[in-house]
């Protein structure tokens, strides 16, 4: 696939680094040279430019990009120029990051196809794991709905999924068992599988109704 990242900080570089470690095309934009001369290393592409101007992204070709990240910083202007131009060019799918809910609705009216928020994901996960050890990983998906990786509860060891019933005692859903002996991801485990200690259940529910499961 090919990508863009417009601005390269902590959270751009990153992503672009990432993209282009999985075998993907990666064009880097930013205004700071120092960062597109590093940035020159880890991209396909990077292009010294003020990505808040419609000629400039026009003329780099962006709209030929599958997906355009956008992560300005505390450059809240330049993220919503940049975004608007991008719609107006017609780009598949642009990826904003927000600096707050007042951000993202603009980010969102002027045409981004998803707004994500990375220091607030972040602190709802740190805040969640120190406060339910059994939750190693969580996704949140709406306001009230996410997946969560979690360790099995002691009473769930030896129990295979039929016996557990867990969509209609609890609400919520296994979708996936990550055994670690041996390594390998069961997705959509058949309901006579055997839960092992070792095995992290990735399951998907209300909040409400996974906090509940977490304190058996």
């Amino acid at each position: 696939m090919k990508f863009a990242v417009i601005g390269l900080g902590s959270f751009g570089s990153n992503v672009a680094k990432t993209l282009y470690q999985r075998g993907h095309e990666v064009l880097a934009v930013d205004r700071d040279k120092n960062k597109i001369e590093s940035a020159k290393d880890y991209t396909s592409h990077a292009v010294h430019m003020n990505s808040a101007d419609k000629e400039n992204l026009e003329a780099l070709g962006i709209k030929e990009m599958d997906v355009v990240i956008v992560s300005l910083g505390p450059e809240m202007e330049a993220s919503i120029l940049t975004v608007l131009y991008l719609h107006e060019l017609g780009v598949k799918r642009i990826v904003a990051k927000a600096l707050n809910e007042d951000h993202a609705k603009i980010l969102e009216a002027v045409g981004a196809s998803e707004v994500i928020y990375p220091e607030k994901d972040m602190a709802i996960r740190t805040a969640l794991k120190l406060t339910s050890p059994n939750i190693l990983e969580c996704l949140p998906l709406s306001s009230n709905v996410s997946i969560q990786e979690i360790a099995p509860p002691e009473k769930f060891i030896g129990q295979s999924l039929r016996q557990l019933d867990l969509r209609n005692k609890y609400g919520v859903q296994v979708i996936a068992i990550r055994e670690l002996v041996p390594e390998r991801t069961v997705y959509i485990p058949p309901a006579d599988f055997i839960i092992k200690d070792s095995d992290i259940l990735v399951v998907m529910g209300e909040e409400d109704k996974l906090e509940k499961l977490l304190k058996l």
